[in-house]
Order: C-alpha cells, then sequence, then structure tokens
C-alpha cells in the first residue's frame, strides 16, 4: 500500500457540462472533508455521492457531487473520492489546487491504475487492456481490449503455468534427492504437457497479425502511377477531398494518411505520390516515401488506368513491390472513361509478375462505381486474419513474452528428450516460467512497469 494520497483531473481537457477529479489514498476521505461544506464525509458509507460546495478558505470554489468510495471495495483498493464539478477548466484548475494545499499530491501518468496492479485489484495485462479500452476507435479493438481487461490471456496462461509448475514442483523434489537417483516427474507426462503448451503458444502467437490489425487499424497503401487516381479514389473512400485532385501529373508530393471504418474494423489509408522517374527532387523524396509506405502496408491497391496500352512500367513497379505477405489488389480506374476493355491487363500482370494470388476489379472512384466491392475485399482480408482463439493478442510486449515463452518450452523439450541432468532441466522450466508470468507481471522489473504505465493518460 502507499502511504500518499494523488489527485487528478480523470476527464479530457477542456470545457464540458461536468469534470471529474479522482483522489486515491488513506487521507482521500480526510482532504476532501476538510474543505467540503455538506456532509461530513468521514462518516459516510462506501459508494455514496453527497452533494456540497468546495471551499477555499472562506471563498466557494464550486457546487459539486461527491462520490465516496472506501477500500478495499474500490479501484485502487485505497479509499476515493471523486468530486463531480462544472466542467470549466479553470474551476479543475482551482479545485485541484485546493487538494494539494490540503495534502494531496498530483498523480503520476497511470499512476491510478499501478496502484490498482501494485495492491493486487489487477494484473499487468488487464493493466494494459484498460489503456487499450480508452484508445479503442473502433468496434473490433472494443471487444478485444473488453476480454483483456476481463483477465482472458491471463485465464489461457495461468493455465499452462499452473500444469507447468506442477512439473517444476517434482523436478525440484528430485533435486532434494538427487543422491537416491529416483524420479518424481514422468517424463512422457512432461513432454506431452510441452508439446500442448507450444501448440497454445503458437495460437496465441499467430492471433497477433489479427490483433495488431484491429488495434492499429490495417495499413493500405494506395500506389500506381502518376494520374492513376489515387488521390480520387482516396476522397471516394473517405467522402470528403482530403486531396488535391489535378490532371496535372506529379500533384501529390508527400503521403496523406487517414483512417476510415468498414464494418467495424479500421483501414489506415495512405495516398502516395505517382511512381515514375523524375528529375523533381521534391518529387523524387515523394516517390521513395511512397516505395517506404507500400514496404510496410498490410495492404497493396495498385491503380492502373484502363485505358493503358503500355503497362510495361506497371509490371516493373509491380515486381519490386510484390511480396508474399502483401495482399495486394489490382485495381483498373477510370472505367466511367473507357469501359471496354481491348485487352485482358490483369491476365497480362498474371504473366508478366508471375505472381497468381493478385486481386482484381475495375473501378470508378470519380462515379463510385464498384467501390463496395474494394471495402469487402479490404474486411475480407481482415476476416482471414481471424484465429479460432477466444484471446486474441494485440500488445507487443505481450507478444515478445510469448516468443520467450515458445523457445524456453522448446529448450525444455528439447532438454528432456536429450535426457540432460536433472539441475539443468529445472533451470531451464524455471526460464519457462519466468516468461509466462511476465505477461500478467507476477515476474517482472521496475524499469517495465515505468515504461507501461508512463503512457497511460494522468488521471487514470
Amino acid at each position: 500500500m502507499y502511504n500518499d494520497t494523488i489527485c487528478a483531473l480523470a476527464t479530457a481537457n477542456g470545457i464540458g457540462a461536468l469534470g471529474i477529479i479522482r483522489l486515491s489514498g488513506d487521507d482521500a476521505v480526510a482532504i476532501v472533508n476538510k474543505v467540503f461544506e455538506g456532509k461530513n464525509l468521514e462518516k459516510a458509507k462506501s459508494h455514496t455521492v453527497h452533494y456540497g460546495f468546495i471551499k477555499d478558505g472562506a471563498e466557494t470554489v464550486d457546487e459539486v457531487m461527491i462520490s465516496v468510495f472506501l477500500a478495499p471495495k474500490t479501484f485502487t483498493t485505497e479509499n476515493s473520492v471523486e468530486i463531480s464539478f462544472h466542467g470549466s477548466p479553470y474551476i479543475g484548475k482551482k479545485i485541484l489546487e485546493v487538494m494539494l494545499k490540503n495534502g494531496a499530491r498530483m498523480a503520476k501518468a497511470g499512476e491510478f491504475t499501478m496502484r490498482a496492479f501494485m495492491n493486487g485489484r489487477i494484473d499487468l495485462s488487464q493493466a494494459e487492456s484498460i489503456a487499450d479500452l480508452i484508445a479503442s476507435e473502433n468496434e473490433a479493438s472494443r471487444k478485444v481490449a473488453l476480454n483483456q481487461l476481463k483477465g482472458g490471456i491471463t485465464n489461457e496462461i495461468s493455465v499452462l503455468r499452473t500444469d507447468l509448475l506442477n512439473f517444476v514442483s517434482l523436478i525440484e523434489l528430485e533435486l532434494d534427492f538427487a543422491e537416491e537417483d529416483v524420479e518424481f516427474a514422468d517424463r512422457t507426462a512432461l513432454t506431452a504437457l510441452l508439446r500442448k503448451i507450444e501448440d497454445k503458444l503458437n495460437a496465441l502467437i499467430e492471433s497477433f497479425q489479427y490483433g495488431n490489425a484491429v488495434k492499429n487499424g490495417v495499413a493500405v497503401a494506395i500506389l500506381g502511377k502518376p494520374n492513376a487516381g489515387k488521390s480520387t479514389l482516396l476522397n471516394a473512400l473517405l467522402k470528403e477531398d482530403r486531396a488535391i485532385v489535378s490532371d496535372i501529373a506529379g500533384t501529390t508530393r508527400d503521403t496523406i494518411e487517414e483512417v476510415i471504418h468498414i464494418k467495424g474494423n479500421a483501414f489506415r489509408l495512405i495516398d502516395t505520390a505517382g511512381l515514375r522517374e523524375t528529375t523533381d527532387e521534391i518529387e523524387k523524396i515523394g516517390v521513395e516515401k511512397a516505395k517506404e509506405k507500400s514496404d510496410k502496408a498490410d495492404v497493396l491497391i495498385y491503380l492502373i488506368d484502363v485505358a493503358s496500352k503500355d503497362i510495361t512500367a506497371d509490371v516493373a513497379i509491380l515486381k519490386e513491390l510484390l511480396r508474399a505477405d502483401l495482399e495486394t489488389i489490382i485495381c483498373f480506374t477510370k472505367i466511367d472513361e473507357h469501359s471496354v476493355l481491348e485487352h485482358s491487363l490483369f491476365e497480362d500482370i498474371k504473366t508478366l509478375t508471375g505472381i497468381d494470388n493478385l486481386k482484381t476489379l475495375n473501378i470508378s472512384a470519380k462515379e463510385n462505381q464498384n467501390l463496395d466491392e474494394l471495402k469487402n475485399l479490404l474486411t475480407a482480408y481482415v476476416d482471414q486474419l481471424k484465429t479460432d482463439e477466444n484471446v486474441v493478442i494485440t500488445n507487443q510486449r505481450h507478444y515478445e513474452a510469448l516468443q520467450k515463452s515458445l523457445s524456453a518450452v522448446k529448450a525444455v523439450d528439447e532438454a528432456v528428450t536429450a535426457k540432460i541432468t536433472t539441475e539443468l532441466l529445472a533451470y531451464e522450466l524455471r526460464n519457462a516460467l519466468e516468461y509466462l508470468g511476465e505477461i500478467s507481471g507476477e515476474f517482472t522489473n521496475d524499469e517495465v512497469l515505468g515504461n507501461i504505465f508512463s503512457k497511460f493518460c494522468i488521471g487514470k
């Protein structure tokens, strides 16, 4: 438990109908009671709300509602108070000053949640899910973060750790009887368990690609030669004039990024400079940036004017951009102007690039033709990333800990097969347990904790 009492604004900065200031700590109720004109809060029951005024000496600061929460049935497990005030930034600042004068201190970023973790109210993965839930911008990310908050990944890992811990105990017991050369741990059963754990860890690791798409959005690079219709397509998908559209080649010099939500999923659309050889230094930088964005994209939408007679340059560009893990959609544009294909461009591209699994679509961004089909292809990409796992990994730290856990479990498996000494086997098992425990925070250090909670907003 902490000895001091912290306070912070819990609502967003700016003017609103209401603002909320939170306090947590042994003296939270006593500090607010000093400056509250109304009921004696120190005699109030837990989870009750009280009307009155915050006073700064003889001056009335604001008319407020005070919510009292007594330990241990609070978020932090400490005494907590929430002050609802009229949502003026000045009033909020004034009330915080009154709290500081009477014994509270300003909370650091994420300190309320850190106290909840340190006091055993939540584990580390649940703490991180709170930040993800606050930052969620679409239905898919909300659902995943909420499942994590309910202890999804911890429940999955704890079952594996408990089974493994039983074997560790038996191996440790063998060490105590080393001179008698006995085996308490059934090596065959241990191997079966290790394979089961490996399968589960692999499944969780594989879910990260979908989880990353849900949490951060799918990066969609829109590329093509100048005047292929990239900016027109961006504007049509966004339903606003975000990018300049012109018949002059090379209008887009830099990348433009915007987010759209389709069927509950976020897509980060990246409009890029037209790909061509150029002597213009600024345009040349734009072309290089376009290629960099493609290298980091999950999906490539490559545009080709349907009236193109020569696609040699497009094929050369595609050969340079395409990679095995890049979902590629070839869109033949401006079908409102040229509705009849004089030759099979798509078949030519498949033949010349040597890639069969390209998706193709004829579109007119200007006339909004077949854009719904394009959106369906984007959502289909996300759907194919889904796994049968109930738990989806969205956190980079969890992903890395799972990879280390998998390596450690494989090392134990190899150790059992090689029939190494009990001492070395015990060492490998402890490593596996420690890496699995990093996810829930059973094994961690102050540097890791500081890094995690520093990314929270102040007041949470």
